[in-house]
């Protein structure tokens, strides 16, 4: 292991009061409530559709998760115990939305909403500098939120404060959730301590299992030896994201509110989990391309493009799962649907084994500013292609985004049509 003796001068870096509120088992928590139950004490697993065994556990209540071992996001309906205690209920995605709503007004009472960034419908970074004149210091702030939506919504939640949203978010996930109180604060003085022994390397937001697997073959297991090992090795394994794993192992931050942890790191991604396995290339291809569809919208909305297109296929469980991860990087960035389309065609037909198929995530990375085109006389359309995009996305934004669709979203393996009924991808 390379190591390169370095220290941070933290007196340099910004010294901010912010929380991090993340609402507990959201979910399954506001449906307890509407239900005139206890969300920590009710066995209560929200799903997609009753009606389907295959579908997503999309929130368990916490003394779900604790004695019968349900995840969210990983388990299933058929997964779910024939109990007479556990209550499954389907998703109220427009009553969710409502009450995230409700909070941020909340939320509105402590600080302005220049300084709220709502990161997802359940969890908040709120900037609460020079409030202590006003509402007391940090914690006591805290406990007034949580206080105030406990009293007003009977939800729980916890809170996470540190001197940047990195460290916010880090006091969250690795105490404050396992905090009687369920509040933590972390400061710059608390990273050789709390953070460097975090291990494994997934523990650490922002670090998944394939990440963690490199950081592992390079000899890292923990953040300690992530901080001290040597910067240049790092940047010259991961370019810019080796800088940036190497700061955040020393709890530097210095994006602003409201911008990405991961400064620098935006890409546009579209992820599902399919009903049924598909177990042909064509409707395989079918899902894909709608997909493709998306994440060119998500990129255009932004004006963006990007260069890297990367394609995951997940296999059913009934094929043993598996899969593959595989990127392609182009030396034009893009936003068309058609170009990310045939690249992702490109890396299916030669990494796919023929298995049955239950997941595809499709992203579009390495992103630039979308202002300039490399015109080319072999492509005399590509101007009129990348134009119709834009046009398209004005269409749908006026009248819905199931106005315009690909004759293939009408066909059996289309899923585009049925997910432009739903609210976040389920039922309102």
């Amino acid at each position: 292991m390379k190591v390169k003796k370095v220290t941070v001068d933290y007196s340099k870096l910004p010294h901010h009061k912010i929380l991090c509120i993340d609402m507990k088992s959201f979910y399954a928590s506001c449906s307890a409530v509407i239900r005139g139950l206890d969300p920590m004490e009710c066995y209560l697993a929200v799903v997609g559709n009753k009606e389907q065994p295959g579908s997503i556990v999309l929130a368990a209540s916490p003394k779900l998760k604790k004695d019968f071992g349900i995840k969210s996001a990983s388990s299933r309906l058929f997964n779910i115990p024939n109990d007479s205690r556990i209550q499954i209920v389907e998703a109220q995605m427009s009553t969710y939305l409502q009450i995230s709503t409700e909070l941020i007004k909340i939320f509105n009472k402590y600080a302005p909403m220049e300084d709220i960034h709502v990161y997802s419908v359940d969890e908040s970074f709120i900037k609460v500098d020079g409030l202590k004149n006003i509402f007391g210091d940090t914690k006591t702030i805290a406990h007034m939120i949580k206080n105030e939506i406990f009293e007003n919504f009977g939800l729980p939640c916890t809170i996470g404060i540190g001197p940047n949203m990195l460290m916010a978010k880090l006091a969250l996930d690795l105490e404050s959730k396992k905090a009687k109180n369920g509040i933590a604060e972390w400061t710059y003085e608390d990273v050789p301590t709390k953070l460097w022994s975090v291990s494994p390397l997934r523990e650490m937001w922002g670090i998944g299992r394939r990440l963690e697997k490199r950081l592992n073959g390079m000899g890292i297991f923990s953040v300690g030896t992530l901080a001290k090992y040597d910067l240049k090795l790092l940047e010259k394994e991961f370019g810019i994201m080796g800088n940036q794993l190497y700061h955040h192992a020393w709890g530097v931050d210095l994006s602003e509110l409201g911008a990405p942890i991961i400064d620098g790191q935006i890409s546009f991604g579209k992820g599902q989990i399919l009903l049924r396995d598909y177990k042909e290339e064509h409707e395989i291809k079918v899902v894909i391309l709608e997909m493709c569809e998306e994440v060119a919208r998500r990129a255009r909305a932004s004006k963006k493009s990007g260069r890297t297109i990367s394609l995951g296929i997940g296999y059913s469980d009934s094929d043993f799962g598996g899969g593959f991860h595989r990127s392609y990087t182009m030396e034009e960035a893009t936003n068309v649907t058609m170009t990310i389309y045939q690249v992702c065609l490109k890396l299916f037909d030669k990494f796919y084994t023929g298995k049955n198929v239950r997941q595809i995530t499709i992203t579009l990375s390495n992103i630039v500013n979308d202002r300039s085109m490399q015109l080319n006389l072999f492509e005399p359309n590509k101007a009129k292609l990348h134009d119709l995009g834009y046009v398209v996305d004005k269409i749908r934004d006026k009248f819905g985004s199931a106005s315009i669709l690909r004759a293939v979203s009408f066909t059996e393996a289309g899923t585009s049509l049925k997910r432009s009924a739903l609210v976040g991808g389920h039922k309102a």
